[in-house]
């Protein structure tokens, strides 16, 4: 069975992205080794750590489906009709795009709520990883108890504000020890959720 994990690249003090959306700071560590990693797509060809290279093929080899939100989608102009993980994307929604222009692209725009998006995306992975890709996606699955995992890629910045990775719980969530790869400026943590 598929397990729902959240990633994100998060600053120290807890920010995916600045205030303006920016991320440069908090993906510098997908260039700054020699060690590539190709995607599915021509324009993401990530240069790592030997320890970096290592976890992201392994990730992306267990990563079946992804989940998104409306805005993160928007923001990146839907990643031109195809993740760099090649897989597909789910992206919640309140009304599908009018005008978007890769009909034919796997992407399923999921209007009936999230744990509708979550069964989808699960069926789709068999037995592989859902990825939850947005903060307010991982945000909700976490309240909701449908998220398995965290994997918090920590950058050695201090944003000082922005983006939070999560903001609005509920409640108190402990997590297993974490899981630790050490990469050349990122240190990859791996959760459990506590159930």
């Amino acid at each position: 069975m598929a397990d729902v994990i959240a990633n994100m690249s998060m600053s120290l003090d807890g920010f995916v992205a600045d205030p303006e959306d920016r991320i440069d700071h908090l993906f510098e560590w997908f260039g700054n080794g020699d060690v590539e990693v190709p995607t599915a797509v021509d324009w993401a060809t990530f240069k790592t750590s030997e320890a970096s290279a290592k976890m992201l093929r392994a990730a992306m080899e267990n990563v079946g489906a992804l989940i998104t939100g409306r805005r993160l989608f928007t923001l990146t102009q839907g990643w031109g009709g195809k993740h760099p993980m090649g897989v597909p994307v789910f992206v919640v929604t309140h009304e599908e795009p009018a005008d978007w222009p890769h009909p034919d692209a796997p992407f399923t725009f999921v209007t009936d709520g999230l744990e509708s998006a979550v069964e989808q995306a699960k069926k789709n992975a068999g037995d592989k990883n859902v990825a939850v890709a947005s903060t307010t996606i991982a945000q909700q699955c976490l309240n909701l108890g449908l998220l398995d995992g965290i994997q918090v890629d920590l950058i050695p910045v201090l944003l000082g504000s922005g983006v939070r990775f999560f903001d609005h719980l509920d409640t108190t969530t402990k997590l297993t020890d974490p899981e630790v790869i050490e990469g050349t400026g990122v240190t990859h943590l791996s959760y459990r959720i506590k159930r």
